[in-house]
């Protein structure tokens, strides 16, 4: 097919992973509000899960609307400790307290992908990564915070994996693409079954 293929995000880091499985797309990042939609859930919907699944839906749909025919991929991700869903910290200071909550438990990260094409839903799934974080010293975490500073804002979880944040943990249970926000393998499945993944 002939079909344009569009990732809805300005991620580098997911615009990396398609560009090294060898896709030809191209990137144009969604107008959503992320907290607008997350808060007018109804509430029985507003577990890290669906949260997830509903934000990746809504920022393929803004852009497949502005982009007929095309095929839009949409994701997101979100990190829960149980039942709470967490935000990226605005601060240093902030992300501190983040990962003092972390510290010697699992949290997950829950990262939603989909294929919209005119607006309509062709696919989507949930892939969870279970990721558990040791008990490190607050020593520690005030030479991680010193060294890493303002980078760490850019992730909800203060971390960056591919970079020192792997330190954090004692134990990840989860494939790596769908802890960087984008779970390449079911994607790649769903684009080959709609004929738009030369593989």
């Amino acid at each position: 097919m002939g079909s344009t293929l569009i990732l809805a995000s300005g991620s580098a880091t997911r615009q990396s992973l398609l560009k090294n499985a060898g896709l030809d797309f191209i990137a144009v990042p969604a107008a959503v509000d992320e907290r607008a939609i997350e808060e007018n859930l109804p509430l029985a919907g507003r577990d890290p899960v669906s949260i997830a699944r509903h934000l990746a839906l809504a920022k393929a749909i803004d852009v497949s609307q502005r982009h007929p025919d095309a095929f839009v991929i949409g994701c997101d991700q979100t990190m829960s400790l149980g039942d709470e869903v967490f935000h990226k910290a605005e601060t240093v200071a902030q992300a501190r307290e983040t990962l003092k909550r972390l510290r010697g438990k699992a949290h997950f990260l829950n990262s939603a992908v989909c294929l919209v094409r005119n607006g309509e839903l062709l696919w989507s799934d949930v892939v969870r990564a279970c990721m558990q974080m040791r008990d490190f010293s607050d020593a520690f975490l005030d030479d991680y915070l010193m060294r890493n500073g303002q980078t760490i804002l850019s992730s909800v979880g203060c971390y960056q994996l591919e970079g020192e944040g792997v330190q954090l943990f004692d134990a990840i249970a989860g494939d790596y693409f769908t802890i960087l926000g984008l779970p390449l393998l079911p994607l790649l499945g769903a684009l080959r079954e709609h004929e738009i993944n030369h593989a």
